[in-house]
């Protein structure tokens, strides 16, 4: 049997604050900022589920719910929903939280697929998936249906 690993393995949490940098006029943070924070996140978990250097192959999907604002803190979560043979369907959540009053909100999903590489940037085999939770199995079994519309959308090019 091929080896595989819980989710548990790869999930990964960074929290962020938001800076007046990090930010545009209207004082709430730049979407490339995310997209940056979202590609790292997904790389470290990519990463720990298969113990090599990862590149980013794709970033499926990335739907900005809601906005963070200055002071504002970015909780960042990510794991492995699937696998193919040398690469990993990742998906990150991002929640903005506001310290002073509690206030959690969820501001963006994402759906990315990083390739495990070897020290030649070839593609190496990585280990299966073993989803545990109600929402890891969920996004376990809608993955086949995410990876035919990555498939659907390299035909178009």
């Amino acid at each position: 049997m091929a080896l595989s690993y819980p989710v548990q393995r790869s999930r990964t949490i960074q929290t962020k604050l938001v800076l007046p940098p990090d930010t545009n006029h209207l004082q709430t943070i730049f979407g490339g900022k995310v997209l940056s924070y979202i590609d790292e996140i997904a790389a470290l978990s990519a990463m720990k589920h298969s113990n090599s250097v990862v590149v980013t192959a794709s970033i499926d999907s990335v739907d900005f719910l809601s906005s963070a604002k200055v002071g504002d803190a970015l909780s960042l979560e990510a794991f492995v929903t699937s696998t193919g043979r040398s690469s990993m369907e990742v998906y990150v959540k991002v929640y903005s939280d506001n310290l002073l009053t509690n206030e959690k909100t969820l501001t963006t999903e994402s759906f990315l697929t990083m390739v495990a590489v070897d020290p030649n940037g070839k593609p190496i085999a990585v280990p299966g998936v073993l989803p545990e939770t109600e929402e890891e199995k969920r996004l376990y079994e809608t993955a086949p249906a995410r990876k035919e519309n990555r498939r659907n959308r390299a035909m178009i090019r």
